[in-house]
């Protein structure tokens, strides 16, 4: 008989450190339940979502120039000191139109912009749930399931609101700002401090919306605890990203290309980076040891075979009569039939 197969260094290691069994067998059920696809399509309706919400800004900020004419006057000076001639009064031009056409951008905006969100949020949901369940969970219906998304949305928007006042409060300014109110001097040490505050707040406040994003947007009931460890795994590798990305994009900006192209590159990269970091996260809660699902199943109590015995009893004497009587007549029919044919 030949000798099983030695495992190889890396079946060692996994076998040696759990965290390495975990992380891989996380990276197995991403890659099986298409994260990459999931994510890809997810950076899609990111960018799609952007433009409805422009429009929607867009239109604010012409009401707000309608309802301040000193102020549009100052922009339309600084527009022909900036731009002579022609091409000047065309811009103001273009400008007042848009102004004036504020109402209509801006319902066009808003129900893109709900349109949009929604589908930005089901499929979301659908990715979150794939790498979270087995098997999809049953749909209660069209209508239901859009009341869900909406709902998963406002919270979700409460949520980022939230996460967005959390880190202008941890930001430098706001610091400085309270340091003058106490009268402190502003000494040079105190930048790196508010910089390491800032990027604690950040993480703190990152670590929040990840784990409503991976603990609650699943279309069924997932384990919480298991959500908040994935939600800081997420968090840690979102500032590492984005420390990064910060230190890239300061040397690519600096060519004409770079300021061209960068930010729309960027921000689709960005995009699809945070996605990605999610997806991996709840893939890695799903796949922890303290979840219920990863437990053996107990084998179903054992069937009890209870065979059945009928006696056949026969033909009875009224059978027996009513069958030889049909036979006789049978033959003697078939009897009379072969004479007459002769």
């Amino acid at each position: 008989m030949t000798e099983p197969a030695k495992p190889g260094i890396f079946d060692r290691l996994r076998a040696r450190f759990g965290w390495l069994d975990h992380v891989i067998r996380a990276y197995q059920r991403f890659d099986q339940r298409n994260g990459g696809f999931y994510a890809a399509g997810l950076t899609y309706y990111t960018i799609f979502a952007l433009f409805p919400l422009l429009m929607v800004s867009f239109a604010a900020v012409g009401f707000m120039l309608s309802r301040d004419p000193k102020l549009l006057s100052t922009i339309d000076n600084h527009i022909r000191s900036a731009v002579t001639g022609a091409l000047g009064q065309q811009l103001i031009d273009l400008m007042n139109s848009a102004i004036n056409a504020r109402a209509s951008i801006g319902v066009i905006g808003l129900i893109t912009a709900a349109w949009g969100g929604l589908s930005f949020m089901s499929h979301l949901r659908g990715a979150m749930t794939e790498m979270w369940w087995d098997q999809p969970p049953e749909s209660p219906g069209f209508l239901r399931n859009k009341l869900s998304d909406l709902i998963a949305m406002l919270g979700t928007f409460v949520v980022i609101l939230a996460t967005l006042a959390l880190t202008a409060l941890g930001s430098a300014a706001p610091m400085r700002a309270i340091l003058k109110w106490f009268g402190i001097p502003d000494f040079s040490v105190f930048g790196e401090v508010f910089r390491g505050i800032s990027i604690v707040v950040s993480l703190l406040v990152s670590w929040m919306l990840f784990t409503w994003m991976i603990a609650r947007l699943p279309r069924q009931k997932v384990d919480l605890v298991s959500g908040v460890r994935a939600g800081l795994l997420a968090a840690i590798g979102f500032e590492l990203f984005k420390q990064v990305a910060s230190i890239y994009l300061r040397a690519v900006l600096r060519s004409p290309a770079g300021a061209t192209f960068g930010p729309v590159l960027g921000l689709m990269v960005f995009a699809y980076v945070t996605a990605y970091l999610v997806l991996f996260a709840a893939a890695w809660a799903a796949t922890a040891s303290t979840d219920p699902r990863a437990e053996p199943v107990a084998p179903p109590a054992p069937a009890i075979i209870a065979p059945r015995v009928q006696l056949d009893e026969g033909l009875r004497a009224r059978q027996t009569l009513t069958a030889m009587a049909v036979g006789a007549v049978g033959a003697l029919t078939f009897s009379r039939l072969t004479r007459w044919l002769r």
